[in-house]
């Protein structure tokens, strides 16, 4: 019940917050807001030395600092549909990012998120050729929001990209007022699984 209360007043400060610009929980900096226009697109477009990032949207009231570091959100007993969602972090001349942390979370199959613990939340580091990949489960859907999934991206030292990734050919996505095409992911079915590919492009200083 207690969950469910906090998890009630959050939704309260998201529907408050259309013009809210959240706390810079991680690591202390912030990026400048570097809102893309939301045009016809290509999912996950390719880096082509365009100079063009990847759009910042709003952190939302579920972030909490200090998850595990770990590539799997996966946990026993864990309902839902398997996601494996893969890429790169590239800088704006569409060079690989090494050791790029990335800070995940979303809300369970029934768009519920874990306010108390770390479920469906963790970080990880790209690898020496910008590589990251999560295995997770499709978020649910909850009042007024899309599928999506959050997430923080830093370049060592740089700036901190907060942003969100939404699923193609969801029927809430043209509803949702903070849905981009730009940020859809490239999305596939496996015999096992989900899988998604999005490549991070960010602004280095």
């Amino acid at each position: 019940m207690k969950q469910r209360q906090r998890l009630s007043h959050g939704r309260r400060q998201l529907l408050h917050g259309i013009g809210f610009l959240p706390f810079a929980y991680l690591l202390g900096t912030w990026p400048d807001m570097n809102d893309a226009p939301a045009g016809e697109v290509l999912p996950t477009p390719a880096c082509t030395d365009s100079g063009e990032p990847t759009p910042q949207q709003m952190e939302g009231p579920f972030f909490r600092p200090r998850s595990p570091e770990r590539a799997s959100l996966i946990e026993p007993g864990l309902p839902g549909t398997k996601l494996l969602l893969s890429g790169q972090v590239l800088s704006t001349t569409c060079e690989p990012v090494a050791g790029a942390l990335l800070e995940f979370w979303h809300a369970d199959n029934s768009g519920n998120y874990d306010l108390e613990g770390f479920r469906l939340r963790g970080h990880q580091y790209t690898d020496r050729e910008g590589r990251y990949r999560l295995e997770t489960i499709v978020p649910g859907q909850y009042p007024f929001r899309t599928r999506h999934i959050h997430v923080k991206v830093q370049a060592p030292r740089e700036r901190i990209l907060t942003t969100q990734l939404y699923f193609p050919d969801e029927p809430r996505n043209q509803r949702d007022f903070l849905f981009k095409p730009r940020l859809l992911m490239a999305m596939q079915d496996t015999d096992t699984a989900m899988t998604a590919r999005f490549d991070f492009i960010l602004k280095l200083s």
